[in-house]
């Protein structure tokens, strides 16, 4: 889908990079069909030596070849890179934005009419090519628009598309969910230390144990209620952990975390 296309990345940091590898890698788009800009001279001999890419310390420079335009800055900072290329995007480039809490209309209100704006929000497990990433498009966005933004975004990872008044609740459970994943890992880590088992062990054995029964699910078809009462024998080991994680409110406050999380979100947007 991306053949002969150019894409242009504002933004070289993490997520800039895990997507420019990971459309390198999965050979969506050639290394020569890429230009990223920074302002930081190291990230760019960086990305020179480590991915052959265009790169480039003007904004403009990055956005006037490119068919799509992948924002990848900070929030805080979205304002001012809008200003400064404003005039020389139009209608023929669909615009990509990975920054949390802007809106498409923010981002369209620095454009000229009609131009196509598509909102993301991914996580950090891109990072590994794992990431969950949701989707929402802009007032002028396609579905073909769109297809192309889950293109990009399958490449390091899975895509759903949302309503984009639903991305605050994406922010507060993929995007922020990473966090209470880690929480979870160290959590059982520290059980099986307390058990007897070297921190080393448990480690391996609480991540790997995360990390596979997330696969059995999306890998298979049965609900995760239907899992769990696949591990859990009557008068078990299992049923008798699972009490204790009810007792201990575990549920409800991931509930709990996932609100707060979708609340900030709210907030940091109105910011």
């Amino acid at each position: 889908m991306l053949k002969g296309k150019r894409v242009g990345i504002i933004g070289g940091g993490k997520m800039g990079e895990v997507l420019t590898g990971g459309m390198i890698s999965g050979n969506l788009v050639s290394p020569r069909d890429i230009t990223v800009s920074d302002v930081v001279t190291e990230r760019m001999d960086y990305f020179d030596k480590k991915y052959r890419v265009n790169v480039t310390a003007d904004n403009g420079e990055a956005v006037k070849s490119a068919d799509v335009v992948i924002l990848a800055v900070k929030p805080q900072n979205m304002g001012e890179v809008l200003e400064g290329v404003s005039d020389i995007i139009d209608e023929t480039k669909l615009i990509v934005s990975i920054a949390a809490g802007i809106t498409t209309g923010f981002i369209e209100g620095y454009l000229k009419s009609g131009v196509r704006v598509i909102r993301v929000m991914p996580n950090t497990p891109a990072l590994v090519g794992e990431g969950a990433a949701a989707l929402a498009a802009g007032e002028g966005a396609t579905e073909d628009d769109l297809a192309l933004a889950r293109y990009i975004f399958d490449s390091v990872g899975i895509t759903v598309i949302v309503a984009e008044n639903l991305m605050d609740a994406v922010t507060g459970l993929s995007g922020s969910g990473p966090a209470y994943i880690f929480v979870i890992i160290e959590a059982l880590s520290d059980a099986g230390v307390n058990m007897g088992l070297s921190r080393d062990i448990a480690l391996k054995l609480s991540a790997q144990t995360l990390f596979g029964a997330a696969k059995l699910y999306l890998d298979g078809d049965k609900h995760p209620a239907e899992l769990k009462d696949m591990v859990a024998s009557p008068g078990g080991t299992t049923i008798a952990g699972l009490k204790a994680i009810e007792e201990g409110g575990l549920r409800a406050t991931l509930i709990a975390a996932v609100e707060a999380a979708t609340l900030r979100s709210k907030e940091l947007g109105k910011a």
